[in-house]
C-alpha cells in the first residue's frame, strides 16, 4: 500500500516517466488521459494503475538512479558513475552537512539530499539565479528540497557557513575559492572537484599544493555497458567514456578559521 507523502514513478506505455509526491487527493492529466490519485493508496509498488481512457501506466518505486537521469536540464549535469563514487568519497550519508557549488539542473543536488535524510543539511550555490532556481524546482518535484539551503550567489563572497562535514565545487576555477575551502569545512575532512580539462587539474593541483590540503587523488572514471543477450554478449557499440576529472582531497588541519553561521536556512 502506498502512503501519503511517498515517493512514486509512473511509466507510460512508451515509456515516459512521471514522479510524484504520493497525495490521494491529486490528480495527474498525460496525453494518454488523467489518473486519479485515489486509485494509487490500495496499490503496491509495481502494480498497474488505469487512465480515465483506459491507458495502463506502472506504478514503481523510484531509485535515485531514476531521479538523477530525469530532472529538467539547462546544463551539463554530473552522472551517475561520478555521483556514486564522490558520494562514497565524501562519506555523506545521514546527517552529512555538505556544501556543493554550483548547483546547475541539480543532479548531484538531488543525489547529496537523498543520501544526507532528514537529519542531514545541503547547502549549494549557484551564481546564476535562473540556474538555481531550476535546481529548486527539480528538488521539489521529488520531494526533497526540504533537505537543501538554496543560494544564488557568487561563492567569492565566502559561503556563510561553517564547521561541514564535506564540500564538492563544480566551478570553472576552483584554484581562486580554495581559502573560502577552508574556511567552511571542518580539519581534515574531505572535499572534492569536478574539471573537464587536465590544464584545470594542473591549476587546482598547484594551488593545492601550496599549502592546506593533502592526500590528493586524481581519477577518471569510465562506463562500458554490455548487451544484455545471453547468446551473443558484448559491449554495446557507444561507450559512455571522458565526462569530466574529479580530484580529491582533505582539509589540513592548519590554516582552517572556524567561526559561526549566517547562513539563512529556508
Amino acid at each position: 500500500m502506498i502512503r501519503s507523502g511517498q515517493l512514486v514513478m509512473l511509466v507510460s506505455p512508451e515509456g515516459k516517466r512521471y514522479f510524484r509526491v504520493f497525495d490521494p487527493r491529486d490528480r495527474m492529466n498525460t496525453h494518454d488521459g488523467a489518473i486519479d490519485f485515489s486509485e494509487l493508496g490500495p496499490l503496491s509498488y509495481g502494480e498497474n494503475v488505469t487512465t480515465h481512457i483506459g491507458r495502463v501506466y506502472r506504478v514503481l518505486k523510484p531509485t535515485l538512479y531514476d531521479l538523477i537521469k530525469s530532472i529538467r536540464r539547462r546544463t551539463q549535469i554530473i552522472y551517475p558513475k561520478e555521483i556514486g563514487y564522490i558520494l562514497v568519497k565524501l562519506g555523506v550519508g545521514p546527517g552529512t552537512r555538505i556544501i556543493e557549488a554550483g548547483s546547475g539542473s541539480g543532479s548531484l543536488t538531488t543525489a547529496l539530499a537523498w543520501c544526507v535524510g532528514d537529519e542531514g543539511m545541503v547547502y549549494t550555490f549557484e551564481r546564476r539565479p535562473e540556474f538555481s532556481r531550476l535546481c529548486r524546482e527539480n528538488l521539489q518535484t521529488v520531494g526533497l528540497a526540504h533537505r537543501v539551503s538554496f543560494a544564488a550567489r557568487d561563492i567569492a563572497e565566502g559561503f556563510g557557513v561553517t564547521d561541514c562535514d564535506c564540500l564538492f565545487l563544480d566551478v570553472r576555477t576552483p584554484w581562486d575559492y580554495l581559502d573560502q575551502v577552508r574556511a567552511a569545512v571542518l580539519p581534515g575532512c574531505p572535499v572534492g572537484f569536478l574539471l573537464p580539462t587536465t590544464n584545470q587539474v594542473s591549476d587546482l593541483l598547484r594551488a593545492m599544493e601550496a599549502g592546506g590540503f593533502d592526500d590528493i587523488e586524481v581519477l577518471e572514471i569510465l562506463l562500458r555497458r554490455y548487451k544484455p543477450v545471453a547468446d551473443r554478449l558484448r559491449p554495446d557499440d557507444r561507450m559512455v567514456a571522458h565526462t569530466g576529472y574529479l580530484l580529491f582531497a582533505r582539509i589540513s588541519p592548519e590554516g582552517c578559521p572556524v567561526s559561526g553561521s549566517d547562513f539563512d536556512l529556508p
